[in-house]
């Protein structure tokens, strides 16, 4: 198995050449499936560089997405018993008032490449809905997303819902989407801010190891 080949598969999008190669994998009882999960891994870390220098756009990042889960979906029997890089568990979802997705689920495509197992809660979610979540399952990373301008209100309720159940202290909010910035990430009381896929899951990743 070409490692590198699979990683420039990746970043390529060549969906044949990533599915063919993960089916591979499963045809020799799983063997490799670690370092080939790593390449893929590494392939998404590219193609999100090269959304972020404008090489590639928003449809390219679906697709990327899109090839992940199913490149995922065919290793999972192989990675249950493998020792791989598991980073823990954190919430993910699209805050109240906003129902767009596709964002949130590139995000999650990534985030699950990464090492984390995530309760993604859906859109038009709550603040309510995900501190209790959060309380039940015991979730130290939460990350809100959102397109719509009014999605920064939902955002800021969401942040001080945690506040009032006494738990803000207890959790790292990253939020994201298309009217976040700097100064809304101060303004809403968020501990940090994504503008891409690639850097949400850097800051969880580096949240997670923190911990």
């Amino acid at each position: 198995m070409d490692y590198k080949e699979l990683e420039q598969a990746m970043a390529d999008l060549d969906e044949d050449t990533v599915l063919d190669m993960m089916k591979e994998v499963m045809d020799n009882n799983g063997e490799g499936v670690k370092e080939a999960l790593e390449a893929c891994q590494k392939g998404m870390a590219t193609v999100g560089d090269l959304f972020e220098k404008g090489e590639y756009f928003v449809g390219d990042l679906i697709y990327a997405g899109e090839i992940m889960v199913e490149a995922m979906d065919i290793i999972k029997p192989a990675l249950a018993g493998a020792d791989y890089k598991k980073l823990g568990r954190m919430i993910l979802c699209t805050v109240k008032d906003d129902l767009h997705d596709i964002g949130k689920n590139i995000v999650k495509a990534m985030l699950e490449a990464g090492g984390f197992e995530v309760i993604d809660l859906g859109i038009d979610v709550p603040p309510e809905k995900v501190v209790e979540v959060a309380k039940q399952e015991n979730i130290k990373i939460i990350a809100l997303s959102g397109v719509l301008t009014l999605a920064l209100d939902s955002m800021k309720n969401t942040i001080n819902a945690f506040a009032d159940a006494g738990m803000r202290d207890d959790v790292k909010i990253i939020i994201g989407g298309n009217p976040v910035s700097e100064e809304a990430c101060k303004a809403l009381g968020a501990d940090e801010w994504a503008y891409s896929p690639q850097k949400t899951v850097q800051v969880c990743a580096n949240w997670a190891s923190a911990a």
